[in-house]
């Protein structure tokens, strides 16, 4: 029997839940200092949750359930592009690697917002740095992996008769 959308949905929202919990305690549990790639990551994945949260409590019929499937399709892929990127950036050699930038909070208080949001989507060199690794992949590859599934979720729900 295949899965309702609010299930779907539902699912969604503990997935990221969950996602945004670890990075969290990654953060200010063991010091990993998120990038500005991941904090663009971050904002896709609250995103998407928000709208799967949405749906799930509004839990729609027909065209109204492919909306919210296109949305959520699409704010994951929007996260997806971000980090692959950073991935991306991850598998430069030493010497093309962009220059390291400011921090997040220096770039948000120095900077004009557009040139700040410009910074934080491109990333830098920082984004490049591979200092978490499980089962051989980065946690860039891991959360390219989980965006990845989450637009096919949301493809799923925006396809489905």
């Amino acid at each position: 029997m295949p899965l309702s959308n609010r299930s779907i949905n539902s699912l969604i929202v503990v997935a990221v839940i969950g996602l945004m919990g670890y990075a969290l305690y990654s953060q200010y549990v063991d010091g990993l200092e998120p990038c500005p790639l991941c904090m663009t990551q971050r904002i896709f994945y609250c995103l998407t949750g928000a709208i799967a949260l949405l749906a799930a409590l509004h839990n729609p019929r027909g065209w109204g359930a492919r909306v919210y499937g296109v949305l959520i399709a699409l704010s994951a892929a929007a996260g997806a592009a971000a980090a692959g990127r950073q991935v991306w950036l991850q598998h430069l050699p030493p010497d093309q690697v962009p220059a390291c930038g400011p921090s997040l909070e220096y770039m948000l208080e120095t900077f004009p917002f557009s040139h700040a949001l410009k910074m934080l989507v491109l990333g830098d060199g920082n984004c490049a740095l591979v200092d978490w690794v499980f089962l051989g992949l980065s946690m860039a590859e891991w959360s390219l992996l989980w965006l990845l599934a989450l637009v096919a979720a949301g493809a799923v729900q925006a396809l489905r008769r």
